[in-house]
C-alpha cells in the first residue's frame, strides 16, 4: 500500500520541475560603460592619425637633413709603391737592408758588381782622349794640306807659263814638238794633281766641321766619344741602387748576393710612408655634390675607435669598368643597367700618430658634402 508506482513518481518529478525555485536570488543586472567606451573609440583614430603624422615628420626631418654625409666601406688605403731595380745587368755584391727596414730616400739598397762597368768607363775615356789627339792633328794636317794647295798651284802657273812659251816657239822650230808635248803632259798633271789636294784639303775640313777654328770639344767625332763616356759613367753609377723616396723594403729575400740580376728585372719592393692615401669606390648615385677639397672622415677596421680626416683630392674621370681587361658590352641585346663605382682619391691629412696605416687596409670613408635638401627638391 505504501510503493508508490513509477508513473506516480515521474508525474511528481514533471510537476516540481516546472514548479519555480523561489528561494535562487534574481541574477544581477549589468549597467554598461558607456563614457569609457566612448572615450576609447575617440582616442583611437586620434592615436592612428597621430603615429601616422609623427612618422610622416619623422621622415621628412631625416629627408631634409639627410644627404649632408656619403659614405662607404668599399675603401682601402693606399700608397706609392714600386720595385727596387736598375737599368743595368750584373752580379749583386752586397744587400744592404733587410726584410721591413724603413729606408730614406737615397738610401743604398744594394751594389752590382762595378768591376766591368769601371774597364768600359776608362776605355770610353781613353777613346776620348785619343779622338781628341786625332782631331789636333787633323787639324794639323788641314793646315799641311793647305800648303801643299799652294805648292801645287804655283807648280801649275809656272807649267802653264812654260807650256805657252813653247807653245810660240813650236811654230819657229825654237823648241822640238817632243818638248811641247812634255810641257802640256806635265801642266796637265800638275793640274789633277792640285785638284786632288783640294779636294782632300775640303774633305778634312768637313771633318772638322767645316771650320778649322772650331773648338776640339765641339767638334762631333769629340761629343759621340764624349756621350760614350757619359754612358759608361752612368752605367757605372747605375750599379748602386737607392732608394727613390722614404718607405720600407719588403721581399728583400729575394735578392741574394751571388745572384745575376738583368736589367730592369724586379729585387724587391719599396711601399712609401709618406704618400699614403685612401682609395674609394663611390656609387655614381652618390656623387651629384661631391667636390675636391671637400672633408672626408676615415675609420680604419684595423684601429677600432681611431680616427683620420682627409681631404677629397681626386675623383676619376671615368668610372672602374672602364680599366678593365673585358669592358661591358652595352650594345648587346642583354644589356642591363648596374650603378657605376667611380674611384675616387682621399688624402689623408690627419689621425693617430703612433698607429700605422698599411697599403690594403680596410677603411670607411665618409665626405662631408655641406649639402642642404629642401622641399623644392621634390619638384
Amino acid at each position: 500500500m505504501n510503493q508508490i508506482s513509477t508513473r506516480d513518481r515521474t508525474t511528481a518529478d514533471a510537476g516540481d520541475a516546472r514548479k519555480p525555485e523561489s528561494s535562487a536570488p534574481p541574477p544581477a543586472q549589468s549597467i554598461p560603460a558607456k563614457p569609457a567606451r566612448r572615450k576609447r573609440s575617440v582616442l583611437r583614430p586620434i592615436l592612428m592619425l597621430g603615429g601616422i603624422a609623427v612618422v610622416i615628420v619623422g621622415c621628412g626631418y631625416v629627408w631634409l637633413t639627410g644627404g649632408r654625409y656619403i659614405s662607404t666601406d668599399d675603401a682601402y688605403v693606399q700608397a706609392a709603391e714600386t720595385n727596387a731595380t736598375t737599368d743595368v745587368s750584373g752580379l749583386v755584391s752586397e744587400v744592404l737592408v733587410h726584410e721591413g727596414q724603413h729606408v730614406t730616400a737615397g738610401q743604398v739598397l744594394f751594389h752590382l758588381g762595378e768591376h766591368h762597368f769601371q774597364i768600359m768607363l776608362d776605355g770610353a775615356k781613353a777613346k776620348l782622349a785619343q779622338t781628341a789627339e786625332t782631331l789636333n792633328a787633323s787639324k794639323e794636317d788641314y793646315q799641311r794640306m793647305l800648303k801643299d794647295v799652294d805648292t801645287a798651284q804655283a807648280q801649275v802657273q809656272q807649267d802653264q807659263a812654260d807650256f805657252g812659251r813653247y807653245a810660240s816657239l813650236i811654230h819657229s822650230g825654237g823648241v822640238t814638238r817632243a818638248e811641247y808635248d812634255d810641257a802640256h803632259f806635265k801642266l796637265m798633271a800638275d793640274q789633277s794633281r792640285l785638284e786632288s789636294l783640294q779636294e782632300q784639303a775640303k774633305t778634312q775640313l768637313a771633318k772638322l766641321g767645316g771650320d778649322i777654328t772650331t773648338p776640339v770639344d765641339q767638334l762631333p767625332d769629340y761629343l759621340s766619344a764624349q756621350a760614350d763616356v757619359a754612358e759608361a759613367q752612368r752605367q757605372l753609377d747605375h750599379t748602386i741602387v737607392r732608394a727613390p723616396f722614404n718607405g720600407i723594403v719588403t721581399n728583400v729575400e729575394n735578392l741574394q748576393r751571388g745572384q745575376y740580376l738583368t736589367a730592369s728585372a724586379a729585387a724587391f719592393g719599396i711601399v712609401s710612408t709618406d704618400d699614403v692615401f685612401v682609395t674609394a669606390q663611390f656609387k655614381e648615385t652618390q656623387l651629384t655634390n661631391v667636390r675636391t677639397g671637400q672633408d672626408v672622415t676615415i675609420a680604419v677596421d684595423a684601429y677600432p675607435g681611431a680616427k683620420w680626416t682627409g681631404k677629397v683630392e681626386s675623383i676619376s674621370p671615368a668610372s672602374g669598368s672602364q680599366f678593365s681587361l673585358l669592358p661591358a658590352e652595352n650594345s648587346s641585346g642583354n644589356w642591363v643597367k648596374v650603378v657605376q663605382r667611380i674611384p675616387m682619391r682621399v688624402q689623408i691629412t690627419g689621425g693617430p700618430k703612433d698607429l700605422v696605416l698599411r697599403a690594403g687596409m680596410s677603411v670607411e670613408v665618409s665626405v662631408d658634402t655641406h649639402h642642404e635638401r629642401h622641399l623644392s627638391d621634390l619638384w
